[in-house]
């Protein structure tokens, strides 16, 4: 008797998610499982939005951005009559496991199904921020990073046709990976991430001091979720220090968009056949992730209550070589 399995996308899209669902769907079949995708995320699954899928069904999708599953976020979901709702369904239609894509949010209703109801999860981790713990990338990070350095890079040519500074906000509301990442690889003269505390003040002499050295245009990188405030508000305090003239750029949720790049179709499409294995193997409630070019599977509650460091070596090294 074959093993019936349902995958979803949820919570904000991220390039590359498709790679994952159609690694699950052809693993699966391959394995001698029946695919039932679930359209709209935890949304679709309370409305029963089920479609049988085939090898077929996922074909000519691993260059797109987006997800073919399409996603949502469900306020419904969030309450116990919801999630019995939702389980309602999937025995309904014959589901003894999930193969849940997206990060953190959509992981807490996975486990909180799995605690209420029994339903088996493998999750793996579909978000840009790559802010989850028990893998060292997200799917879509990659991808994330290389549109905003693409941004950046032109940022900088009038930046320094006009001798001036660009403050540019990226994505990131707790966390500071893709700062970072665009920041070092772009040659950015500040990077400002919330897990490092950065002061205003600092930042302007610093920019200051390197207008006394000959630079004559400046590019910050912040993180949405930096300490002091973003883009906006870190330009309005650089402008009220005085010295300096300052744009901003907030890149927002372009960084979402666009065909993955060929490390997020493979990360997909590693994690979304180690999904299917980790269920056919009688794994539950865990996250599979790649750590150090190994499969992982790490517990759900873990992967948002366990911090992900920041590469701080890196920061430090960007302070060096933006002098």
């Amino acid at each position: 008797m074959s093993y019936t399995i349902g995958v979803f996308t949820s919570g904000g899209d991220a390039p590359g998610m498709n790679a994952c669902v159609r690694a699950v769907v052809r693993t699966a079949v391959y394995r001698g499982a029946r695919v039932i995708g679930i359209h709209r995320g935890f949304t679709g699954l309370l409305a029963g939005q089920f479609e049988e899928m085939t090898p077929a069904s996922v074909s000519n999708i691993i260059q797109l951005g987006g997800t073919i599953l399409r996603t949502s976020r469900c306020d419904e979901f969030l309450t116990p009559e919801g999630r019995a709702k939702g389980a309602a369904y999937l025995r309904e239609a014959g589901i003894e496991g999930l193969v849940a894509i997206g990060g953190d949010g959509t992981f807490r209703g996975a486990h909180a199904l799995y605690l209420e109801h029994g339903i088996p999860t493998v999750g793996t981790p579909g978000t840009i921020d790559n802010d989850l713990y028990g893998t060292d990338y997200t799917i879509g990070f990659d991808t994330a990073v290389n549109t905003a350095l693409d941004s950046i890079d032109r940022l900088r040519d009038t930046a320094s046709s006009h001798e001036r500074m660009f403050v540019v906000e990226v994505m990131g509301r707790q966390a500071g990976f893709i700062a970072l990442a665009v920041g070092a690889s772009g040659g950015a003269e500040e990077i400002m991430v919330p897990e490092c505390p950065s002061r205003i003040e600092d930042v302007h002499r610093r920019i200051l001091e390197g207008r006394k050295r000959g630079k004559t245009s400046s590019i910050i990188v912040v993180s949405e979720g930096d300490e002091e405030g973003g883009a906006l508000s870190i330009a309005e305090g650089l402008r009220r220090l005085g010295g300096l003239e300052v744009r901003v750029s907030i890149l927002g949720h372009i960084q979402r968009g666009g065909s993955p790049t060929a490390a997020d179709r493979i990360l997909g499409s590693k994690l979304g056949a180690a999904a299917v294995d980790g269920l056919l193997a009688g794994r539950k409630d865990v996250m599979a992730g790649g750590v150090n070019g190994r499969i992982v599977y790490t517990p759900l509650p873990e992967t948002w209550e366990k911090k992900k460091p920041i590469d701080e070596d890196l920061l430090r090294l960007n302070t060096i070589l933006a002098t």
